[in-house]
């Protein structure tokens, strides 16, 4: 789990790296997506996973590649262009408000308990706290816009495979390897009219997108599987709560970025809401052995 959080929540420090020395965001979304599917292309093959082969998946990739990966790879690049690496780990945090949301929206979450609801409402407040439109020194810009939906788009794409992908008899990582092929696809179409081909970038963007791709995209994708197959997706969903302190952390320590007060205060406060949205309903208690028979197990 920590090697999975160190991994991940340094992707916004390569992401800065990369943008200040020479790469678009354009070509940062198509470097990462293009070798992080070589990555897990190559663990499925090892795995003996096989690609999707029927035309309905890959068309339901092409959707969840553009929501899950090409749009919010492209739209954390353009945010970090103006705005710190750590507030953007911070940003990403949101990810799990919003799926709340998207989820009551169309009725996948229903009965939402008070508990989650203040969850919701706090997570949002601490959001809001971030910005301070009501400074003029506040973080209301179109770049921390651009990051706040880079985490909403995530959301989508999670409400979208968990109808559509599951199921699919597809494996995993199989699966994910197909889904950054297709958004290497889609960023590489937009290339010519994004990236202008004059950008000449230095050593370090080349190193930091390199790292940016195999490990913290392609890497990390592998270890987020291992860790639900372990240790169950209660554990790997405690990483989130890691990577905006990660990437806060590398921001300082690296780049010397300075985050105020405020955004600490609202970072707290946006992951007690993530918290308190994933608060469940406690299991049952056990069933009496002479009526095992009569019920079915819970899990």
């Amino acid at each position: 789990m920590g090697v999975l959080a160190l991994l991940w929540g340094s992707g916004f420090l390569w992401i800065k790296l990369a943008l200040s020395n020479g790469l678009t965001p354009l070509q940062i979304t198509f470097a990462r997506s293009a070798l992080g599917s070589a990555v897990l292309f190559a663990l499925a093959r090892s795995a003996h996973q096989r690609l999707p082969r029927n035309r309905t998946t890959w068309g339901r990739l092409v959707v969840a590649a553009f929501f899950c990966n090409a749009l919010p790879f492209f739209l954390f690049g353009l945010g970090e262009k103006r705005i710190d690496s750590g507030l953007a780990g911070v940003l990403n945090a949101t990810t799990p408000l919003w799926s709340l949301l998207i989820g009551v929206v169309i009725g996948t979450e229903r009965g939402l308990r008070p508990i989650r609801l203040a969850g919701l409402l706090l997570g949002f407040a601490g959001t809001l706290l971030i910005f301070a439109p009501w400074h003029a020194t506040g973080l209301l810009s179109l770049p921390a816009l651009a990051l706040l939906g880079a985490a909403a788009s995530y959301a989508v794409a999670f409400a979208y495979m968990g109808r559509r992908l599951t199921g699919t008899g597809t494996a995993p990582l199989a699966l994910s390897a197909a889904q950054l092929m297709t958004a290497t696809g889609l960023s590489a179409l937009a290339l010519p009219i994004g990236a202008p081909m004059s950008v000449h970038p230095n050593a370090t963007a080349l190193i930091a997108v390199v790292i940016l791709g195999i490990f913290s995209t392609g890497l990390t994708f592998h270890l987020n599987y291992r860790i639900i197959a372990d240790e169950g997706a209660t554990a790997a969903a405690t990483v989130g709560y890691l990577l905006p302190v990660v990437s806060v952390a590398l921001g300082t320590i690296v780049l010397g970025e300075r985050l105020g007060l405020r955004v600490i205060a609202g970072m707290a406060v946006v992951l007690a809401g993530v918290a308190l949205t994933r608060r469940h309903r406690p299991a049952p208690s056990p069933v009496p052995e002479s009526r095992a028979t009569l019920t079915s197990p819970t899990s």
